[in-house]
């Protein structure tokens, strides 16, 4: 244990010796004159030692100031520079994001240059997973899932709602079925994706054909991914029609490499949730973070960029 006087008084000693004035010490620490004098006597009361010569117009420091108040100042820069790096710990270092591989890839990883930008000491590392993070044991900050979005003891809160509709190349608007009516469909390869989700069924052709109204189709046949970026890509090739969230392939449309041939929408009640533990959601990068995303979530909305 540490047998410090006061803190607040060799605060005051040190900035009156550093000026030689109780006057320029009170203007720097807001205080009157008086104050400093009061302190300046209870510190050298408290280590018996008289620290200051008062004479008519001005102070002088005694030896044994001088001796103190180099290292002193030094302490002060040192408690300084710590709690520095405590807010640098707080502002800056590594955020790992998981996220699963598709919203990464078609949301997440072409937003994150703005977030650089506006925080450029926040490195992100992406993990792109379909697993549920275990935040108690993994090295995981914030986590992007997909699902009804109750999860306990966990902050959760809504960045995109599950929008559903079938994609394709834009070559499958022409040629002998064309993709103009959904019965069209029976004539085409349907892509699945199997992301082996337990929390809830998950959008899937047989789901959607029924909103439609079509009957007749083989929901069974055709290419199944583990991954919605995979079922994408064959979709792009036009190896068949894919089911995707609006907002995962909105860049893929604007682009011209996928076509959304049809309005209908399956919407299950269901989306993407930017979720972390309640304990940490206010630490700062994690919050600046979360509130980042939500911002390009809804701006999404707004201005579809």
């Amino acid at each position: 244990m540490r047998k410090l006087p006061p803190l607040n008084s060799l605060r005051v000693f040190e900035a009156a010796g550093r000026h030689l004035s109780f006057t320029k010490a009170a203007e720097e620490l807001n205080v009157t004159a008086a104050a400093v004098s009061q302190q300046v006597r209870n510190l050298e009361d408290i280590v018996g030692v008289q620290l200051f010569r008062r004479l008519t117009r001005a102070v002088m420091l005694t030896d044994a100031g001088q001796l103190a108040l180099p290292l002193l100042g030094d302490g002060f820069d040192s408690l300084a520079a710590a709690v520095d790096k405590m807010r640098a710990h707080e502002s800056s270092g590594i955020l790992t994001v998981s996220a699963a591989p598709s919203f990464a890839a078609k949301w997440l990883v072409r937003r994150l240059p703005r977030f650089q930008a506006r925080y450029p000491d926040i490195r992100i590392r992406v993990d792109p997973t379909l697993g549920l993070v275990d935040f108690a044991r993994e090295n995981v900050d914030i986590a992007i899932r997909f699902g009804p979005g109750n999860y306990p003891d966990l902050r959760s809160d809504l960045l995109v709602q599950e929008n559903t509709t079938p994609v394709c190349s834009p070559q499958l608007l022409a040629g002998t079925h064309p993709l103009v009516i959904p019965d069209n469909l029976r004539y085409h390869n349907l892509l699945h994706c199997d992301w082996g989700y337990t929390g809830g069924q998950q959008p899937d052709w047989a789901m959607w054909l029924k909103l439609a109204g079509i009957e007749g189709v083989d929901t069974s046949r055709g290419l199944t991914f583990t991954t919605e970026a995979l079922a994408l890509e064959a979709a792009v090739d036009g190896q068949g029609v894919a089911l995707a969230n609006k907002k995962i392939v909105e860049n893929d449309v604007v682009s011209g490499r996928l076509v959304a041939p049809f309005e209908l929408s399956l919407i299950t009640g269901y989306g993407f949730y930017v979720v972390c533990p309640e304990a940490t959601a206010e630490v700062f990068k994690n919050a600046v973070f979360r509130h980042w995303l939500l911002e390009e979530a809804h701006g999404t909305a707004r201005n579809g960029s």
